[in-house]
């Protein structure tokens, strides 16, 4: 069968009628597969829906239609066993971060009034304790917080919802809450109708069917995550792999062998240090060009990530350096940059089936999706995936919704081939004291080749010149801190080489602390919180302007302490073995 037919079977049905028919027709197939005591626990259409179903008749028991519930966990079966249940029960889903801070939580749980909280897996136990303990509680798998029940003691005490209900399309059946980079995050209204219409159309363009293999591991609270995932997965029938662990994700990976794999620009960039530290980027390139080599390195790198099957691999939501995808694309790995937001139910552009991506850009829009970019530079989305608007915050939706068209906020430009070109927030760029317009995105991109960096972060509103804010990456953690100093001041200068002068670098800034979402530095997405870093950083920038191109936070160099390291670390990729 082909995409197009398969599209025509699907397209405009709620995922709900597509779960009956599963029910109904693939009772014994497995759809979910989660990794437990280093085996996989697998579900079939049919437990995943009898479990959904008690789960309904829990819900409908003690809350109304339309009451919000909450979910707090890291990916586990039973995050997408759950939504199914709050979906068929009437009600509507609000996605939370497992690395969410408590004030962010609490916020996002009073301002939704949530009726009741499932708590999973956490990056901050006690957080969650705080804030589970305000409203009624459900622990479900991994849960290290005492709750008022169990989901198991909830499957035992509950026959299953006995209705297959459908609902109104203007209905809003999820509230995805924005991860918040430059305040509190709001409330994102999508109905059914937005999601009948924007996954089918998204399934048809990659053509997924029950053959292919997905792994989930990115926070499902992020639009991106539960789209690309869980919803694709409902329509395309295809199953879903979750690791056990952080320490496992690894090992996990290679033996789920995914053929499609979504990851965020900071985890891709991870995957690369932890090859860098095994590899030199030097031997890389010499292997590259010996034919007999090419291959064998390709296919090392490609199992010891656990990526050799893969035929659709994809990165999102935040920018990612044009040399990062190059080096992938030479190992054979042709990553593939997506752009859709939240507000747009993520359905704006990618590269389509068939067509090889191009560096630099996000490529090209979904079928019925106009994009457009205003006479400001603004690119502007209008389809019927937009949101309804943002919960309780009219203000805010008149904002961003006009005229039939979602504002991004962000800049741009289509080219000639019809590619749509991102060159950062609007509100990002700044001025120079010498009333030059910086862009920060394009500059820090220019760093994306250097296997010594980590994180970056372009600053200097109102400085003589922009300087760099970064972070150390595995290898360079590994070398002496002069060798570190002495290659990044020849970057800095090969860079700054290629730039306009009142573009050029006048620092590059090494912190100790690496920027997580622990600390804020980052929101729970990965993406970095320009204002607060630099909050935190400007006394220290301002005061070193002139102190050398390289500039260390602490005397410790590269001896960041170790609790500063993320809170997700992926490992290092195993490419000595066999794949």
């Amino acid at each position: 069968m082909t995409p197009e037919q398969k599209y025509q079977l699907v397209a405009g049905k709620q995922p709900l009628e597509l779960l009956y028919q599963r029910e109904r027709e693939q009772a014994g197939e497995v759809y979910l597969r989660q990794m437990w005591n280093r085996e996989w626990r697998e579900y079939t259409w049919s437990e995943v829906m009898d479990r959904a179903r008690r789960i309904a008749s829990f819900l409908r028991e003690r809350f109304e239609p339309g009451d919000r519930i909450a979910i707090h966990a890291k990916n586990c079966a039973d995050w997408i066993i759950v939504d199914i249940g709050i979906m068929l029960a009437g009600m509507v889903s609000v996605p939370l971060y497992p690395g969410q801070s408590a004030s962010s939580m609490e916020y996002v749980l009073q301002h939704s009034d949530s009726k009741l909280l499932f708590c999973g897996a956490s990056d901050d136990n006690e957080s969650l304790k705080q804030v589970a303990g305000r409203l009624p509680s459900v622990a479900i798998q991994r849960c290290e917080i005492e709750c008022d029940s169990t989901l198991e003691e909830l499957l035992e005490t509950h026959r299953p919802y006995p209705e297959s209900p459908l609902f109104g399309e203007d209905e809003v059946f999820t509230i995805m809450y924005t991860s918040g980079t430059t305040g509190n995050p709001k409330g994102v209204m999508h109905t059914w109708s937005a999601l009948s219409f924007a996954v089918p159309n998204m399934v048809r363009g990659f053509g997924y069917d029950e053959r292919d293999r997905f792994f989930s591991y990115l926070p499902l609270a992020h639009a991106a995550e539960r789209i690309v995932i869980e919803f694709h997965s409902l329509y395309s029938g295809t199953p879903v792999h979750f690791p056990e662990s952080l320490d496992t994700f690894l090992e996990d990976l290679k033996r789920a062998r995914p053929t499609m794999f979504f990851s965020v620009p900071r985890l891709w960039a991870k995957f690369k240090e932890g090859i860098d530290a095994k590899l030199p980027p030097s031997l890389q390139k010499f292997l590259l060009r010996v034919p007999g080599l090419r291959g064998w390195l390709r296919r090392k790198i490609q199992g010891g990530l656990g990526l050799d099957r893969a035929r659709m691999l994809v990165t999102g939501a935040s920018p990612i350096s044009i040399d990062l995808l190059r080096w992938y694309h030479q190992m054979g790995m042709m990553v593939t940059d997506g752009y859709g937001m939240t507000e747009n139910f993520i359905y704006g552009c990618i590269t389509h089936m068939g067509d090889t991506p191009v560096p630099g850009t996000v490529g090209k829009p979904f079928w019925d999706c106009e994009v457009k970019i205003s006479d400001q530079g603004e690119i502007l989305f209008k389809s019927r995936a937009l949101m309804k608007g943002y919960y309780r915050e009219p203000d805010k939706t008149a904002e961003v919704l006009r005229d039939g068209y979602y504002h991004t906020g962000d800049a741009g430009f289509i080219d000639e081939a019809g590619l749509l070109h991102v060159t950062g927030r609007i509100s990002d760029t700044f001025k120079t004291s010498k009333g030059k317009f910086v862009q920060p995105p394009q500059l820090e991109g220019l760093f994306g080749d250097e296997p010594l960096l980590g994180q970056v972060c372009v600053l200097g509103h109102g400085m003589k010149q922009p300087v760099m804010l970064a972070t150390l990456s595995e290898l360079a953690r590994s070398m002496a801190k002069n060798d570190v100093a002495n290659q990044l001041e020849k970057t800095l200068g090969d860079v700054n080489a290629r730039l306009q002068y009142h573009e050029r670098i006048g620092g590059i800034f090494i912190t100790e602390e690496e920027w997580t979402p622990q600390n804020e530095l980052l929101t729970p997405t990965m993406k970095i919180k320009r204002k607060l870093l630099e909050q935190r950083y400007r006394p220290w920038l301002e005061s070193h302007l002139d102190a050398g191109p390289i500039i260390w936070e602490s005397p410790a160099g590269t001896g960041a302490p170790a609790d500063s390291r993320p809170a997700f670390k992926p490992g290092q990729p195993d490419i000595e073995g066999s794949a």
